[in-house]
């Protein structure tokens, strides 16, 4: 059995591992893993990643999970063109600070401005208190500022010249908050101009086909009671 990919395309760490994928030609097999229907918590999937979480990895016998560990391994094994995780000591430096400050920064403020503005209103049915919406954009935005100002600056992307892992996971993360109605580009005239560049780079229709599912996520169906059961426990911690 060759490489399999467990994904679900409204997730962004799996729209960056997917775009990565498809750009540089490496051949898999798609392993679709709703996570709306709470399928990553079945005992199929934790044969495959007992985190039980999206996305993962199999190649042979050899399973990984965590999106980061399995850009980099995907990038190792296949010998992808240099600029998407570069040999250079301090090159690299750059794009492996980007992945470690974005965990606990852009990725936690946009998750939580999707969920909160659009996801438990419309999808679970649960309205998010107006202090709670407000506290989470401004984080947003002060992480949009920090991404700006410490990570593109000048710079054409995320950690410098060329495309780098980074970035994709960078704008599959803002994706996210945008599925939602969040304004990010507008006001932002150099993180717009980014965004253009790596489109560009990645391709518009590879691009648009990654973020079809979560772009459509607003015309989402409310969930059914046993859903929102099964998804109640994992959600709540979005709320805080």
């Amino acid at each position: 059995m060759g490489l399999e990919l467990y994904l679900d395309l409204l997730s962004q760490p799996c729209r960056a591992v997917y775009i990565f994928a498809k750009r540089n030609g490496i051949p898999f097999e798609l392993r679709p893993v709703e996570l709306l229907k709470g399928q990553h918590h079945s005992d199929a999937f934790a044969q495959v990643n007992r985190l039980k979480k999206v996305p993962a990895l199999k190649d042979g016998d050899f399973t990984l999970a965590e999106s980061v560990a399995i850009l980099l391994y995907l990038s190792r094994k296949y010998e992808v063109p240099d600029h998407w995780y570069p040999q250079d000591l301090q090159a690299c430096a750059r794009v492996d600070e980007y992945l470690a400050w974005q965990h606990t920064a852009l990725r936690s403020s946009c998750t939580r401005a999707m969920w909160q503005k659009m996801m438990f209103p419309v999808f679970l049915g649960e309205q998010v208190p107006p202090e709670t919406l407000a506290s989470t954009l401004a984080e947003l935005d002060r992480c949009l500022q920090l991404l700006e100002d410490k990570f593109l600056k000048d710079q054409d992307f995320v950690a410098g010249p060329h495309i780098s892992v980074a970035d994709l996971v960078a704008i599959t993360e803002l994706m996210h908050p945008v599925s939602a109605g969040c304004q990010v580009f507008k006001s932002r005239p150099k993180l717009a101009a980014w965004r253009q560049r790596v489109e560009a780079e990645v391709g518009k229709d590879l691009f648009q086909e990654a973020h079809a599912a979560v772009m459509k996520v607003k015309d989402l169906p409310p969930a059914d009671p046993a859903i929102k059961e099964k998804l109640k426990s994992s959600v709540q911690v979005l709320l805080q």
